[in-house]
């Protein structure tokens, strides 16, 4: 089993506003004699990166590849960025902007709490046309090493006048694009596959949402209005909701046990979001690791990340495997949590009627491909119906609990249709594996759903003279021989 998330395949540009945040923390013990104000003695002086090289960082730690296009002022903010991004090992091109000052928030602490926070900053736009050329031209070059864009946007500047030509040109490649919005204009955003809004930016927009209807309403409507393919809420402590056009609204909970500073919270939940899309993860699933994440890094001071082993061992924390003979809806709560994980799954299916040692040998091969082996069972009457009245020899519940006790399957579930392509595309499993001798994998029930999703269909040879009929014929003739 994997330690954490595989995020290595996620490829992101992160183009938007970047800012240096500067930490002061010190003691406050006395008020100062000019003005009824705390007194704090600097004690530790700290910088970490912020907007969207905070969105870039987090992909960074979570093990996406990730690159960094922003613009930043000529002055000395600019030269910590820098030297920040490339402690981090963030690849990055920021154009300089002539006679600007880089974004810079400093911040005071004492006992962990801010006391105040400065702010350093003046619009970034280009203006220039031949800067503004620049630009796109470094974006579009980027987007060939790219997946998915994310545009995040602080409202600072760097993406006015953009937006929409940035969406245009990252589509126009099949780029996925996901947007962490600022804006009062929705126009600057049409077209984008994903907003991720938070509650309060969501209501500028649309106006005060009374309840969950309400909110579902009038986000339907926004999405139609402006061509966008999702919006991703954030609710605060009542979690996350998913809108899509035609799809029922999705809340996820939240899951923070204690907060101590929402600072980059917003920049922690579009970068799960995004490596976890870019590794072939459901929009769901994707939402609820960024749910999980969200719930962890609220728990740290300050500008902060999270690391892939973080939230795996989060989802363990309060999550029981349970293994063995299942039904359906429990085998679905647990292969979602298990894909959670970063767990890969195995599907199998068949009779197992008379449990022998090919069954065995091929079990343990399946497994040997995942982290978590389904063996899907076909019920006494769907067996009946592929093998004739005689079979099967031993009933359901035997069956799966002789399947049940190996230690190579996970879980053992019963099915009765004729094939299992309807329980297939419910588990969405990573590798399908059948036994045997295919000419045409994609005649096999559920193997072009499971391509189609991006997994994969083995096919493991059988040990010959191995197999419940075999073993049926020599009991037949052995018992024929005794009565001759």
């Amino acid at each position: 089993m994997s330690l954490a998330f595989n995020f290595s395949a996620a490829r992101i540009l992160v183009v938007g506003d970047v800012i240096l945040d500067q930490y002061f923390h010190g003691s406050a013990s006395r008020i100062s004699p000019e003005a009824p104000v705390p007194v704090v003695l600097i004690e530790t002086v700290n910088a970490k990166l912020g907007g969207a090289a905070n969105v870039a960082l987090n992909i960074k730690a979570l093990g996406g590849k990730v690159t960094l296009l922003g613009i930043v002022g000529e002055d000395t903010v600019a030269h910590q960025l820098k030297t920040l991004l490339t402690e981090a090992n963030i690849p990055y091109e920021l154009l300089s902007a002539k006679g600007k000052k880089t974004i810079h928030k400093l911040r005071v602490l004492s006992q962990h709490h801010q006391m105040m926070r400065l702010d350093q900053e003046e619009s970034l736009e280009i203006l220039d046309t031949t800067d503004r050329s620049q630009f796109l031209s470094a974006f579009e070059s980027a987007l060939a090493d790219h997946d998915l864009v994310i545009l995040s946007d602080y409202a600072k500047g760097t993406l006015v006048g953009l937006s929409n030509t940035l969406i245009k040109m990252a589509q126009a490649q099949n780029r996925t694009v996901i947007i962490d919005p600022k804006s009062m204009d929705l126009n600057v955003y049409r077209g984008a596959d994903i907003l991720t809004p938070n509650l309060k930016e969501f209501e500028a927009w649309v106006g005060p949402c009374q309840d969950l209807q309400t909110l579902e309403q009038k986000a339907s409507t926004l999405l139609s209005q402006y061509d966008i393919g999702a919006i991703v809420l954030t609710r605060s402590e009542a979690g996350i909701s998913i809108i899509q056009a035609d799809e029922p609204i999705t809340h996820i909970p939240a899951r923070a046990k204690e907060v101590c500073d929402v600072t980059g919270a917003g920049d922690t939940v579009i970068a799960v979001l995004s490596v976890a899309l870019g590794s072939q993860q459901s929009l769901k699933q994707a939402v609820m690791l960024a749910n999980r994440a969200a719930g962890i890094v609220v728990g740290k001071l300050g500008t902060a990340t999270v690391t892939a082993t973080e939230l795996y061992h989060s989802i363990g924390e309060d999550f029981e495997i349970q293994t063995g003979v299942v039904d359906e809806t429990t085998l679905l709560t647990q292969v979602t949590a298990a894909k959670l994980r970063g767990e890969i799954i195995v599907f199998t299916n068949g009779c197992f009627d008379l449990l022998h040692v090919g069954h065995v040998t091929y079990l343990n091969e399946a497994k040997a491909l995942g982290a978590r082996l389904i063996v899907a069972v076909n019920t006494d009457h769907s067996v009946k119906k592929l093998k004739g009245e005689t079979r099967p020899i031993n009933a359901l519940e035997d069956r799966m609990c002789l399947l049940a006790n190996l230690k190579s399957v996970d879980w053992v579930v019963p099915f009765g249709e004729d094939t299992p392509a309807g329980l297939i595309k419910k588990i969405n499993p990573d590798i399908m594996v059948k036994g045997g001798d295919y000419s045409d994998i994609q005649a096999l029930p559920g193997a072009k759903y499971v391509l189609s999703q991006g997994g994969r269909v083995e096919i493991l040879s059988l040990k010959p003279g191995r197999s419940t009929t075999s073993i049926v014929h020599k009991i037949q003739e052995s018992l024929l021989s005794v009565h001759a």
